[in-house]
């Protein structure tokens, strides 16, 4: 992928700045809480500058939204005592009405139903879920069966009525798995735990241990022979392994599945991390390409998240997490929002400082949770103390 000069000129710059004193002293959890602010403040603003993609970008039940809403979740449970942030998720709920997106099928239009499920869960009762449980039981009750091969039909991008593409493992897996904890309902889950399988099993490259975005890019280059493994394609499947994992118990055949995915994509983005702490627009291509914070975001999150946890082996996940929460740090921009986002699309292109939308603030929240609760390494005893001298 070639990136123009200006944005290969821009990478070098953020790329070797210093977080200012300020944001230095400040925990990931206030650094979140004003990026946060600054999203709910400027939503207008985000959906304007959206350009083609504005009207969609607009829609709180969009996808686009429905990822800064979920992190905002995340970031109001890490913080209870800020009832506001609480507050703003569940006005927007209620104006709402609690529905889904309006397609029937699409797993973008299913994502805000992970956060009317939080809401469920904090205050808003069984008239925060039903609509998205009437709409998925609706799905349960006749799947469809298409083909995952991402073609047009009749009537649009026919595979799109499964999940046929990687952005669909973040918008909709984790939304069923979660519907299943709360309504002891096994349906969902089983559904969505065996599309899943099916997607990995199409989109997923075993020799790159990354994933296509969808069925277009398998035999698609660069001008210098590069796979095109879209970074932000590969965020929406790294958080969807961490969001789905951690609503799944020890021993549960389903996890003994997902680890081993989890642990070897999290090697190969470790050893794909720049020196900066940025990931590449296209994983493969990062040679004079821009700083891209949407991508960067969710892998940040996904590493921290693996570390606690105790999937992944701290001594190489943590320090490539915090380099990431570190560069995302530098991509705050002057006037609170985070830059460098890459805009709504399908695969590796252009982003500029001031680029800025939903999803990377979302992913960003998220990754400022994950890295607020890494505990401190444990220090080794002295030698000398073990011996009691």
């Amino acid at each position: 992928m070639r990136f123009p000069l200006v944005a290969a000129a821009a990478a070098v710059a953020i790329g070797s700045a210093s977080i200012s004193p300020a944001q230095e002293t400040q925990g990931p959890l206030a650094v979140a809480r004003r990026l946060a602010e600054w999203q709910i403040a400027n939503a207008a603003l985000t959906s304007r500058e959206a350009g083609r993609h504005a009207a969609e970008t607009a829609l709180p039940a969009g996808w686009e939204q429905a990822a800064f809403w979920i992190g905002l979740t995340e970031l109001a449970d890490r913080l209870p005592a800020d009832r506001h942030l609480a507050r703003t998720i569940l006005a927007m709920g209620e104006r709402q009405g609690w529905r889904p997106g309006p397609r029937p099928l699409h797993a973008d239009d299913q994502a805000i139903g992970q956060v009317y499920l939080w809401a469920a869960r904090r205050g808003a009762g069984r008239a925060a879920t039903q609509p998205f449980r009437t709409y998925v039981d609706r799905i349960v009750a006749r799947p469809p069966v298409v083909g995952l091969a991402f073609h047009d039909g009749g009537t649009g991008v026919e595979c799109q009525v499964r999940w046929c593409w990687s952005d669909a493992l973040f918008m909709a897996p984790p939304g069923w798995v979660a519907l299943s904890r709360q309504t002891g309902d096994p349906r969902y889950r089983r559904y969505a735990m065996a599309e899943y399988r099916r997607v990995v099993d199409f989109l997923y490259d075993p020799a790159e241990k990354l994933f296509y975005r969808d069925s277009r890019f398998f035999d698609r280059r660069d001008e210098r022979g590069h796979k095109l493994l879209w970074g932000r394609g590969n965020g929406w499947v790294f958080a969807s392994l961490a969001r789905t994992l951690s609503m799944l118990p020890a021993g549960d055949a389903d996890r003994a599945w997902l680890e081993p995915l989890f642990r070897d994509m999290a090697a190969r983005l470790v050893a794909l991390q720049r020196p900066d702490g940025y990931w590449a627009p296209s994983l493969l291509a990062p040679e004079g390409a821009p700083p891209e914070t949407s991508g960067t975001g969710f892998f940040t999150y996904g590493l921290a998240w693996g570390a606690k946890a105790g999937l992944l082996d701290r001594t190489l996940a943590e320090p490539a997490a915090r380099r990431g929460w570190a560069a995302l740090v530098r991509a705050i921009q002057p006037d609170g929002r985070l830059g460098y986002v890459q805009k709504v699309g399908d695969r590796p292109n252009a982003v500029a400082a001031n680029d800025t939308q939903f999803y990377g603030t979302g992913a960003m929240l998220l990754a400022a949770v994950a890295i607020a609760d890494l505990p401190p390494f444990a220090k080794p005893t002295p030698a000398r103390d073990r011996a009691g001298r």
